[in-house]
């Protein structure tokens, strides 16, 4: 049988000898919007909770986008956005578009094309957020779990704040969407370090949302931040616009993470000794720091013992010049592991730990289009080609074990039966 994964822009494949079963760990996908662009008008005409579009003539208006690791379809999303905001008399000299890029590098202007329609990047103002630029942020307060909130002053200096983005499966967060790509995406370094060490409690699950601890905070940096609307969209595996939803924040998690649960959360009746995971593809397969996610779902099924095979193209390497340099004196995954819990957070080198973390009972092997020397140099095993690699893991089952294939597995929630899902 032939296992074929995305890969980058493209895909790559091997074949399986009859004698082992192959489970693809995926659910069908959902049907489609026939008319993208018109479902989002229409979540845009009946905003969900309390946000009404009254009152809001005249104002300044800041609009947080996602960067280039994320697949997000602005195309669909940003032009019914734009026509509404037009009917309101904003003129398109009020309108300022942030790219939240959180703690990753801010986008240089030649990237933007790669994210924003022409029509966006011909129109408008387009900044890109750096948070490390303290010149550029203000301090709000604290949340009631002690994280600093520092924000993106001209985004929170907007008369009216809006974020665009996706509801999916995220790995401790719970789920991506509602607040969070301003919240995150726009914070200061110290914020963004100071919610991500609640991924370490035990309640910061993927595909959770009310009793999350590192989703909660989010919540509440994007109340200090006074976000007022969030445009959203449910995707197939495909990236289709499956469902669109827009208004109060809150209410657009309430009534979105449901639907990405359904959408994404799948049952396996067994772990096993190999699991083939793939990102997802080209943004979320960009780097190493991206790829990660997609080890830390094989993990949730893989055998103590047994492989995991991650197949991520990795264009731009580890992603994180601060992982990149954290690792560099680290000679193993449990010294990482010992160095992290010693040191405490930072963003970059937690990258590095969860990854560890979640090999702890497990062999790794990755395969990239980057360098075996860098591969190495970030403490992974890298293989020569993806055909020998799971020819190679394949030796150590017997007849007739059954393998997993996660294509998509950032934005999957595998989870064995046995397990109770909140």
């Amino acid at each position: 049988m032939e296992i074929r994964l995305p890969y980058g822009h493209s895909t790559v494949s091997a074949e399986v000898p009859d004698r082992y079963g192959v489970d693809v760990i995926e659910l069908p996908d959902p049907p489609a919007a026939a008319d993208p662009t018109a479902e989002v008008a229409r979540a845009l005409a009946g905003p969900l909770g309390n946000f009404t579009w009254s009152g809001h003539e005249g104002g300044s208006v800041a609009i947080a986008v996602n960067d280039k690791t994320r697949p997000v379809p602005h195309e669909h999303l940003l032009p019914p956005l734009i026509d509404r905001l037009t009917d309101l008399g904003i003129p398109d000299g009020a309108v300022t578009f942030y790219i939240a890029v959180g703690g990753h590098p801010p986008m240089t202007r030649e990237e933007h094309p790669a994210i924003l329609p022409p029509e966006i990047l011909n129109r408008f103002r387009v900044v890109s957020h750096d948070s490390e630029a303290s010149e550029n942020l203000v301090f709000l307060g604290e949340t009631s779990r002690g994280t600093p909130v520092w924000a993106n002053r001209g985004y929170v200096e907007a008369d009216l704040k809006i974020v665009v983005g996706t509801i999916e499966p995220h790995q401790f967060v719970g789920f991506s969407g509602g607040v969070k790509s301003a919240a995150i995406g726009l914070a200061g370094l110290a914020t963004i370090n100071a919610n991500h060490t609640l991924m370490a409690h035990p309640d910061s699950q993927i595909g959770t949302y009310a009793t999350n601890p590192a989703r909660q905070d989010v919540e509440e940096v994007g109340r200090l931040m006074g976000i007022d609307l969030a445009l959203n969209a449910v995707l197939d595996q495909q990236r289709q616009i499956v469902q669109a939803l827009a208004g109060d924040p809150v209410a657009v998690m309430e009534a979105g993470a449901p639907l990405a649960r359904k959408y994404r959360q799948i049952a396996v009746e067994q772990d096993y000794r190999l699991v083939v995971c793939s990102p997802g593809g080209h943004p979320k397969d960009i780097n190493v720091y991206q790829s990660q996610k997609a080890v830390a779902s094989a993990a949730r099924i893989v055998r103590p013992g047994g492989t995991i095979i991650l197949t991520a193209a990795c264009s731009e390497g580890s992603g994180s010049r601060h992982y990149e340099q954290w690792v560099s004196d680290k000679h193993s995954r449990a010294e990482v592991v010992e160095a992290y819990h010693r040191e405490g957070f930072r963003i970059g080198p937690h990258k590095a730990f969860q990854i560890a973390r979640d090999t702890e009972r497990a062999r790794l092997l990755v395969f990239s289009d980057m360098s075996h020397e860098l591969t190495r140099r970030l403490l992974l095993d890298p293989a020569d080609d993806f055909q020998p690699a799971v020819s190679s893991a394949l030796k150590d089952l017997a007849a007739g074990e059954r393998i997993a294939v996660l294509p998509h597995a950032s934005s999957t929630i595998p989870y064995l039966n046995t397990e109770a899902m909140r």
